[in-house]
This record gives C-alpha cells, structure tokens and sequence, in this order.
C-alpha cells in the first residue's frame, strides 16, 4: 500500500463513496483536515510524509516539493483543472510526475455560471432573500434574448458556457488567444488541432477583448489564471462596457481586479456581479464588495457535483496507481 495525502475539499467531503476504490488500487488515502487550503508551512511538515499527494487549491510550492522529496514524496496529481496554485517547473526539476485533470468540469461549473446570469438579469437572490424576510417585492428584471455577452476564456468550460449562452438567444463575443475563426465561421484551436469545436458554436463571435467587451451588458469570465490574465478584466476593459454591466466570474479571483469592480460598482457603471471566486479567499469580512447588497457571492465551488467530483476523484487515484506502481 502507498500512502497517499489528500487535502482537497471536494474530494475529502465524498471520500467514503471512494475508500474502497483506493484500497483495491493499493492507496492508503489520509483526509487532511481542511475546510478550503492548508498554509505552506502545513504542507511542508505533512507532504514529505506521503508517497502521493492529491492536491486542492493549496499552496503546491517549491518549497513543499523539495521538502516532499527529501522525504517519500514520489508523484502528485492536481485535482481538477485549475494550475495556477502548482508548480509545475519545480516538479520537473525535482523529478516529480504530476499532471491535472483537464476537461472535467465544463459542464458544472458553467451551469454555475448560467445560474448566475440569470439571478443577476431578474434579480433572483434579491426577491428570495426578501421573501424569507416576510417582503413581497416586485423588482423589474432584464430579458437575456438579444444582449452581447463577453466571454473571456473559450477552453472547456468556455465551450459549455458559450452553447448555453447561445441557446438563450444571447449574442456572445469571444475572446481567447488559442482559437481563431475561420471565413465559414467555423472555429479551430490554434495550440491544439485535436480540440474539435462543435459547429452548434459557430454563432459564436471570436475576436478581440476590446472588441468582446465593447458595449457588453455582460462578462462572463471563464479563463485560467496566469501571468497574462491577471487583472486582464481591469478598469479599462469594464468601462468599455455598458453602464450597467454584469459581470459573472465562475474561473479564479485574480483575473478580475476587484478594486476597480469596486470603483465601478460606487459609481454605477457596474450594476452587480455574481463572484464564485475572489483574489482572496474565503471572501474576507471587510471586503468592500460586501456593501453591494445586489451582489451574488459563491464559495469556489463551480465545480462541486456529486458527478463532476465522482468522475474527477476516479481519474485522479487511477492517474496516482499508475505513477507509483506503473512507474510512468
């Protein structure tokens, strides 16, 4: 049996449904106690002790892979999809196979999103919240048909968003460097040719983010964080918008600059945003956008399905048995 740390939410919450599964694999899994990350310092006193570490959202360092190695860390595997927390160059130097779990959360986390517009365009939150304190409000909504949407990411969870999008009669303007679009509209992955992209989203616009966001009513942010998309959805791109914009983020906190949301909500230009994500989470008590009371606010947990995580935790603990007995 190998020893395996697990501290990542979703999967920890669910463990029991998998206890069994990671027995027959040879997996002796250890549930960290942790509600959303562990700190640095956890991790580098628990990870050496582990021969696999199934990683969250924590901090996945240098620092805590060269503790690992000096102790029985020998492979890790990224839950999810989501990188920006890991270091990847430093697994590599240290000679640590790793991987994530792409394309298994499209469909979930961009229903999450979905969720979100529509509780932003006919104020859904705001009368449930009124109608559980006794009030029977009547606040006047918005109609989705017709209404640009910019959508900023086009990866899986882009693609699902953009179909649903779509199937609401919304007119979505796309942004994503990896994709082009070709003179019969059809559109292709430039970094990989085997991604094929349905033609029911050939109605989708793929251009520029100035163009995207040019007199949006929505953004709808579903991209990766890295050191070209932070803040990419900053002051300058939100006044592009129109007055009255919405803005959905259902990918990670930094890729939107909140202190300009925040600037832009005072001022009215933004009129709510529905966040799953923040720069800093969980969601600090002090945080201004607390003050907006038509602000929808979600705890990182797009991706939280019993059938996204199910699908998910499999791949990973497969993925895990084949790095320590495979020796891939």
């Amino acid at each position: 049996m190998k020893k395996i740390l697990l501290t990542c939410p979703p999967m920890l919450k669910q463990f029991e449904r998998y206890k069994e599964f990671a027995i027959e694999k040879g997996l002796d899994v250890y549930c960290a106690l942790v509600t959303q990350i562990m700190t640095e310092d956890e991790l580098i006193e628990l990870v050496p002790q582990f021969d696999g570490w199934i990683i969250g959202d924590d901090p996945a360092t240098r620092r805590v892979f060269e503790a690992g190695v000096h102790g029985n860390l020998k492979a890790a595997v990224k839950w999810g999809v989501g990188v920006d927390n890991v270091d990847f160059e430093a697994c590599k130097d240290l000679n640590i196979p790793i991987t994530n779990i792409p394309g298994v959360f499209g469909e979930e986390v961009s229903d999450v999103g979905i969720g979100y517009l529509l509780g932003l365009s006919r104020k859904l939150f705001e009368i449930d919240a009124a109608v559980k304190q006794g009030q029977w409000v009547k606040p006047c909504g918005s109609s989705l048909s017709g209404k640009k949407v910019c959508l900023i990411g086009f990866g899986d969870i882009g693609r699902c968003s953009a179909r649903k999008l779509l199937a609401f009669n919304l007119d979505v303007h796309a942004s994503d460097p990896g994709f082009r679009q070709n003179n019969d509209r059809t559109i292709e992955c430039i970094y990989n040719p085997n991604i094929k992209i349905s033609n029911i989203l050939n109605g989708v616009h793929m251009t520029s983010l100035e163009e995207a966001s040019l007199n949006c009513d929505y953004i709808f942010v579903t991209c990766a964080l890295n050191a070209d998309t932070r803040h990419l959805i900053n002051r300058d791109v939100l006044l592009r918008a129109k007055k009255g914009v919405r803005i959905i983020n259902v990918a990670r906190g930094p890729v939107v600059c909140e202190a300009a949301v925040i600037e832009l909500l005072e001022s009215g230009h933004i009129d709510a945003v529905a966040f799953d994500v923040f720069e800093i989470e969980p969601l600090k008590i002090e945080n201004s956008l607390r003050k907006f009371p038509q602000n929808i606010f979600g705890t990182h947990n797009g991706s939280n399905s019993i059938d996204g995580v199910d699908k998910t935790s499999y791949i990973a603990m497969e993925t895990m048995r084949k790095y320590l007995f495979d020796k891939i």
